[in-house]
């Protein structure tokens, strides 16, 4: 069986879950059959039975547009490189909604089966006009589009697959969960006090870190707001990245230099780090905070437990799937809006509780080893991508071999 991604990100151009879960599965997958993956890069190179070939898109072709389009444009564009070279695949399998073109148009043109990952839904991250303007209205027009034409549509938690029925027309028999997973061989306990040296960040106390891009949805926000709650003897480790829009960047930034004005131990980190530096944050941190306002699944709070570091989530989307309150962690009440753009309804008492439960666990070091070493344990008897690349493979079986 030939099977083909379709993504935007892959190594080492990733910024978000979705890239990460492509990786990993990608690789997982070659172990059993071919692999081509496409992406919006400019990567080539082959690796056993995995080829990967980017095709990257020159942007300078749409200056005569508006600027927040250039990127909707662009993947549009991409998507039909993607087919203009060919499709010689039984499955094409496409991961956010920058490739569901590329997977229409390779079932219209190809007759190939389509298979879509949910990561994420447009629907629910309105936010998004503030970064491409109407190119949002193109966004939900083509993710919709696209899982209402696809063979088998994939969602990373049971909470994503009950909004994908809520929001589209998407037969209960074309949809299937199989959630993201993690490397715990690689995703591991280490102790790097260089890493924390090189940040500023003392090794001698206790740290609440916070890894995520500059964006509405990862709540950063919140967490800003509770640092004036949290006890002052907690460090706090901001690994920040890639922004939505440069108003919010400059929003959050400028909260980051007051707080830093009036209280000691904000370590600031504008950037999405290498893995290795991730992975001895993770290790080192007393407590990880993922105040997500909307979270599919989150795969942070995997990286996190698997280095054994305890997890205070929000209580939003795929998070309680993950993380076990009062086992692995403390999950934290939000209840948002039903009204776009679906912020906290009370946004003081979900900032109080995010203080409240990271001062619970960084304040007691054994509670917080022994929730770290149950969130350890869990991700490895859930959530290894072995597992998961079969449920997948097995999903591409069945609709290869149906009749028609």
């Amino acid at each position: 069986m030939r099977i083909m991604f379709m993504t935007n990100e892959y190594p080492p151009n990733i910024y978000g879950g979705a890239g990460v879960h492509v990786e990993y599965l990608s690789k997982e997958l070659a172990k059993l059959d071919d692999v081509e993956v496409r992406s919006f890069q400019e990567q080539s190179f082959v690796d056993g039975q995995l080829t990967v070939r980017g095709t990257r898109v020159d942007g300078g072709q749409f200056s005569g547009c508006p600027v927040p389009l250039i990127s909707p444009l662009r993947a549009l564009a991409t998507c039909l490189a993607f087919n203009g070279q060919g499709i010689n695949a039984d499955i094409v399998h496409c991961h956010t909604w920058y490739t569901h073109f590329g997977g229409v148009l390779a079932k219209l043109l190809y007759g190939t089966p389509l298979v879509i990952t949910v990561h994420s839904l447009e629907p629910l991250r309105p936010w998004k006009r503030e970064q491409i303007g109407r190119g949002y209205e193109l966004s939900s027009w083509v993710e919709k589009t696209a899982l209402e034409m696809a063979d088998a549509v994939i969602a990373v938690s049971t909470s994503t697959r009950d909004d994908i029925t809520r929001l589209f027309d998407v037969t209960p028999a074309k949809m299937h969960v199989i959630a993201n997973g993690i490397d715990t061989d690689e995703y591991r306990q280490v102790n790097r006090p260089d890493v924390l040296t090189r940040f500023g960040i003392d090794y001698g106390g206790p740290y609440v870190l916070f890894v995520g891009r500059m964006t509405r949805q990862k709540g950063l926000l919140y967490l800003l707001k509770a640092i004036d709650h949290i006890d002052p003897q907690i460090q706090v480790v901001l690994c920040a990245g890639e922004s939505d829009t440069p108003a919010l960047q400059a929003e959050l930034e400028g909260m980051v230099d007051e707080l830093k004005r009036r209280r000691p131990g904000i370590v600031w980190i504008p950037e999405m780090v290498e893995r290795p530096t991730a992975i001895a944050l993770y290790s080192h941190a007393a407590v990880f905070c993922c105040p997500s306002i909307y979270e599919p699944f989150g795969i942070i709070n995997l990286e996190a437990m698997a280095c054994g570091t305890p997890v205070v989530g929000s209580a939003v989307g795929g998070i309680p799937e993950v993380v076990v309150d009062g086992e692995t962690g403390y999950l934290v009440d939000v209840k948002l809006s039903n009204a776009p753009p679906h912020d906290p309804s009370d946004p003081d008492s979900f900032v109080a509780g995010l203080a409240h439960a990271i001062d619970r666990l960084a304040l007691d070091p054994e509670l917080a080893r022994k929730m770290g070493a149950a969130g350890r344990q869990r991700v490895v008897e859930h959530f290894s991508w072995r597992s998961i690349a079969k449920q997948t493979f097995d999903l591409y079986k069945t609709l290869v071999d149906q009749p028609g």
